[in-house]
């Protein structure tokens, strides 16, 4: 049970999410919403957060905090399997996997 300090939400409810990739490397872009505690969202968006939410090992996944932009970033390594042009799926990428991340449920 939640207490009222510890109200549950997705990442779609804090921030809005962009992607990219470079090689097999999936990036995510988080960046907070208008009137969003950008140190509350940082504190509930971590690495481990983030990996356990994908199902990949924590040392695939390295957060860079961009304060000044109240963002961050995400490199999640391997993600794209062979890259863009080597993968034999639709979406090579990522794009959907920003909605993915939208949709982890994080305190706050």
């Amino acid at each position: 049970m939640t207490t009222k300090s510890e109200q549950a939400a997705t990442v779609d409810d804090l921030a809005t999410v962009r992607t990219g990739d470079k090689g097999d490397t999936l990036i995510l872009g988080v960046v907070a919403r208008d009137g969003v505690d950008f140190s509350d969202l940082s504190r509930a968006i971590t690495e481990e957060a983030v990996a356990d939410h994908f199902g990949v090992p924590v040392s695939r996944v390295k957060r860079s905090l961009l304060s000044g932009l109240n963002a961050m970033s995400f490199e999640l390594k391997g993600m794209l399997g062979s890259g863009v042009t080597g993968v034999s799926h639709l979406d090579g990428h990522g794009k959907t996997l920003s909605y993915h991340l939208l949709t982890m449920q994080v305190t706050r």
